[in-house]
């Protein structure tokens, strides 16, 4: 299959004044070819922020996980863990957001590490918490989730068919959500939830409960309940206006995220009972608590899922694009199949479904072990970060190193970037050191965190797989960069 390319030649401006790199790598303009298909980039500004907004769901994610930091680290690592991460996920947002600006390419990640080198299981939770908690007699089958989560896999994947139709409705209606259930909850806890005092909120630091003792273990821990990836996709006007969405998204997140945690703490209610309600899910009862009606508990926490799962979507429409854009790349066993757009859809479907058949046979681990399958959820988070890590890294080498040999995109930290990059590096090492230790002491096959030995079982297949004929097959595209915008 041919691959063709447009581009046009670069405006110069005061912001790109250094020569273009050899390493350079095509940026995203309004449409790229692949095969017979056309790949679109059709999404606007607000639909950039309503994407991360929605995708990123901070405070809908954090109240179905909190459970964790209740046994681990408790109020202090809820909230203290927030301004830390509120803080380190802009920082990480920003160098990232610099690097889109320069190259806001599908691929993110793996290709600005590339040219600079010398992010479910909430839903799936939710949902059964919510059957335990209108059925006290019902009991839970591994079976059963699987089904569940083919169930819910099925319409956003065969929503992404028409993603671009369906777009703006989705991520209006997951954004409104997003925002009138966060003022609705807040103001429903504080109206009508027993108060916890200052001191239980800011003073209390859970050690004894999981079996960390060592206060600082315990509150490292808990900081997972917190910490969020960001994301950005095909927008048009990319160079400037990924940048704005990515940091946009990451500082309304965090405040939101923040300020329903402390509100959460202060209306909490029984925390005994919270931490052992036969549901799993502490928000469950901490709503059930405050309101004293089902129909209540049950709104609001249906709305939560309604978001995280408005949030599917996004989660489709953007892993289709990156293992489309590495297809592409030649990064994957048959690499033209799933690079290919079709043409009249306009997506790149033969990774969609590539994807969906992914989710549906790892559903099935469930059914023999749910410690193995949770491996698997949690793999992700790890991983992330540590892509996160790399590029920021080797953007940061560079520019102490050979600062006239980047080329700056519209957005750029100047003089701020050099500790920027720093800070975000410190911070995502920080995070990736408590991702693979266990919750809960003593460890055994049911306890166990498998995310560590996964990511390290995954990174040597990756370079067994380098030397083997990846190095020969892998390769970054070059051309010259779009019109500055």
């Amino acid at each position: 299959m041919a691959y063709t390319e447009k581009h046009t030649l670069p405006e110069r401006s005061e912001d790109c004044q250094e020569a273009v790199s050899s390493d350079t790598t095509p940026s995203l303009n309004t449409e790229e070819t692949r095969g017979d298909g056309v790949l679109e980039r059709y999404i606007s500004f607000v639909s950039a922020i309503n994407f991360g907004f929605v995708l990123e769901c901070s405070w809908e994610a954090s109240a179905v996980m909190f459970q964790l930091s209740l046994a681990n680290g408790g109020p202090a690592s809820m909230v203290y863990g927030c301004f830390l991460a509120g803080i380190g996920t802009t920082a990480v947002a920003m160098s990232l957001a610099e690097m889109a600006s320069m190259d806001p390419t599908v691929g993110a990640q793996y290709r600005w590490s590339a040219r600079f080198a010398p992010r479910w299981n909430k839903f799936w939770g939710l949902m059964q918490g919510l059957a335990i908690f209108n059925s006290p007699d019902y009991v839970p089958q591994r079976w059963h989730i699987t089904l569940l989560m083919w169930a819910i896999t099925l319409l956003p994947l065969v929503g992404n068919f028409w993603f671009r139709k369906i777009l703006k409705l989705i991520e209006s209606i997951g954004a409104f959500l997003h925002i009138a259930f966060f003022v609705a909850s807040i103001v429903t806890l504080l109206a009508m939830a027993q108060r916890s005092s200052a001191r239980y909120v800011f003073q209390t630091l859970t050690h004894d409960v999981s079996g960390w003792t060592n206060p600082a273990v315990a509150w490292g821990i808990g900081l997972l309940t917190v910490t969020y990836p960001l994301t950005g996709d095909e927008v048009v006007q990319a160079r400037t206006r990924v940048p704005r969405s990515m940091i946009l998204s990451v500082v309304l997140n965090s405040i939101m995220q923040t300020t329903y945690m402390v509100c959460l703490l202060f209306t909490i209610g029984n925390v005994d009972q919270v931490a052992s309600t036969p549901t799993g899910l502490p928000i469950i009862e901490v709503y059930y608590q405050a309101t004293g009606s089902k129909a209540a508990t049950n709104l609001f926490v249906a709305v939560m899922g309604l978001v995280i799962f408005t949030s599917f979507f996004n989660v489709f429409a953007s892993v289709s694009r990156l293992i489309w854009a590495f297809s592409r790349d030649k990064g994957l066993p048959f690499s033209n199949f799933f690079g290919s757009v079709n043409p009249y859809l306009k997506i790149p479907l033969n990774a969609l479904l590539l994807i969906g058949t992914c989710v549906a046979l790892l559903a099935l681990i469930n059914i023999g072990s749910s410690t193995a399958f949770n491996a698997f959820l949690s793999l992700p988070a790890l991983a992330l970060y540590i892509s996160y890590f790399l590029p920021i890294f080797f953007v940061f080498w560079r520019r102490v190193t050979q600062p006239k040999s980047i080329a700056w995109g519209p957005f750029s930290l100047k003089s701020m970037g050099i500790p920027v990059n720093l800070f975000a590096l410190c911070y995502i090492t920080f995070i990736i050191a408590w991702m693979p230790l266990p919750t809960v002491l003593p460890v055994d096959g049911n306890t166990m965190n498998y995310a560590g030995p996964l990511v390290g079982a995954v990174i040597v297949g990756a370079l067994v797989d380098w030397v083997v004929s990846g190095r020969k097959r892998f390769q970054i595209r070059t051309a010259v960069p779009g019109p500055r915008i």
